[in-house]
């Protein structure tokens, strides 16, 4: 399978299964489109009706090309194989082991945001700190569940997880006596609205944690006006001195400001140079997953607009690189050259089998996004993983189980997409949420299209 695409200037080639990026004359890249369905004559044809008053576009020239694309078909560059379907549905028998928590340490939050998928820390229920008992035995889960694999991440999540911060220390003092004992090495996150960072606490993260994700929306006028506190004030202005001071202190390392776009402000690429002309330079902007009937929810009128706006991002990065003031955008973060394993490209982040959450209470679900549902309850941090059978469908949850993904070019770069967004968009974790495949689709041409510019100044 490849897939063709024309963006800022580049004719590029993807072919799926090998990896292989190409970046063509417009020759090549209209040989290439017709070459597994014309005649060779026949291509030799059109393309001399086509470019034929380009005096360097011969017969012979058309050969040369044709063959150039038989060697790249070959070399396993061009039309290659998929070898990976076979991989897909042995899944269910793998012995998988745990190797991610998401500690929701807080079901509260001093922030009142509409768009807020927990609402606003609570999930469905009631407001609760996670104790050190629980978040103990969460780690001896953890441990105990993680196989031989050495590396454990934990994430402290809410709601607002600094709302119970002498939790979070304790539990990270906690893990830290048990990596010698265990053979393990604990890598923590944590994500904060801002609200109470101080000096202290950077000191703290600066410390122990390997990312900090800060949640800013962008303009201040855009922030303010979903993220809000229990009051009804903007947050805006209390908590951006407080991330420039953390990014500094972190030397613009280990950390991601994350925002969220709505229907409000369709034209996120100014939230996104805002924040990075106010120094930030880890950067992630996604898109709001909401009920379709909130005011704020993305429409599919938005979705050409904001296509236009993934491709102002692209070039207009491109732009601050070559002038030594590039930032990284999460979503256009790509590995041509490495990359994950397939396995991991085949199944994605591994919600419920690697990676569970786990609520105040010690109660385990698949994700943060599944939490309060009770349909999706997986057992607690005592008895472990109980419901077996939830666990072997998120084991079958991957890009190649579902019927929507068979004819697509990006399944493996979205793994199949997320499982959380399936559930919400259809009912079912095997569905595909069409709006963000789409909207996915464009980053990754994006993103591709930065690789092939950034290569070309490279080598001039």
């Amino acid at each position: 399978m490849i897939h063709q695409y024309q963006l800022n200037g580049y004719n590029i080639v993807l072919d799926v299964y090998s990896g292989s990026v190409h970046v063509v004359d417009p020759l090549a890249y209209d040989v290439i489109a017709l070459y597994e369905t014309t005649d060779r004559e026949e291509i030799v044809r059109r393309m001399l009706e086509k470019y034929g008053e380009q005096p360097d576009v011969t017969e012979e020239e058309v050969w040369e090309t044709i063959r150039a694309v038989d060697h790249l078909k070959e070399d396993g560059k061009l039309f290659a194989p998929d070898q990976y379907e076979g991989m897909a549905f042995d899944f269910k028998a793998r012995n998988t082991v745990i190797k991610a928590l998401c500690l929701h340490v807080a079901h509260t939050c001093n922030l009142t945001c509409d768009y807020c998928f927990a609402s606003q820390g609570k999930y469905q229920g009631e407001r609760a700190l996670m104790s050190f008992d629980v978040g103990k035995q969460a780690l001896d889960f953890l441990i105990a569940h993680s196989g031989s694999r050495k590396n454990l991440e934990v994430d402290f999540f809410g709601g607002e997880p600094l709302m119970n911060w002498e939790v979070v220390k304790k539990l990270v003092a906690y893990a830290r006596q048990q990596e010698p004992i265990h053979n393990k090495k604990f890598r923590f996150t944590l994500t904060t609205n801002g609200m109470l960072l101080n000096e202290e606490v950077d000191d703290f993260l600066n410390k122990e944690m390997h990312n900090v994700v800060l949640s800013l929306d962008g303009r201040k006028e855009i922030h303010d006006r979903l993220r809000r506190t229990v009051g009804g004030k903007g947050s805006y202005d209390v908590i951006v001195p407080k991330f420039q001071q953390l990014a500094k202190s972190r030397n613009e390392q280990g950390y991601y400001v994350r925002g969220t776009f709505t229907h409000y402000n369709t034209d996120f690429t100014n939230d996104v140079f805002h924040m990075a002309d106010l120094g930030f330079t880890q950067l992630s902007m996604e898109p709001v997953v909401c009920a379709p009937g909130d005011p704020y929810a993305l429409t599919e009128e938005d979705l050409p607009g904001l296509f236009d706006q993934y491709e102002i991002l692209a070039k207009e990065m491109i732009r601050r690189e070559k002038e030594g003031r590039g930032f990284t955008f999460y979503h256009y973060m790509l590995d041509l050259s490495g990359g994950p394993c397939i396995y991991k490209r085949i199944t994605g982040c591994g919600s419920g089998t690697e990676y569970l959450a786990v609520t105040p209470w010690g109660e385990l679900f698949p994700c943060h996004q599944f939490v309060g549902d009770s349909r999706y309850s997986m057992g607690n941090v005592w008895d472990g993983v109980t419901n077996t059978a939830l666990r072997d469908q998120f084991k079958l949850c991957n890009a190649y189980t579902r019927k929507e993904c068979q004819s697509c070019w990006a399944r493996l770069y979205c793994s199949g997409g997320c499982a959380a967004n399936a559930y919400h968009a259809t009912g079912s974790i095997n569905g595909v949420y069409d709006y963000g495949c789409q909207l996915f689709r464009k980053r990754i041409e994006c993103a591709i299209m930065i690789q092939a510019a950034l290569a070309e100044e490279k080598d001039r």
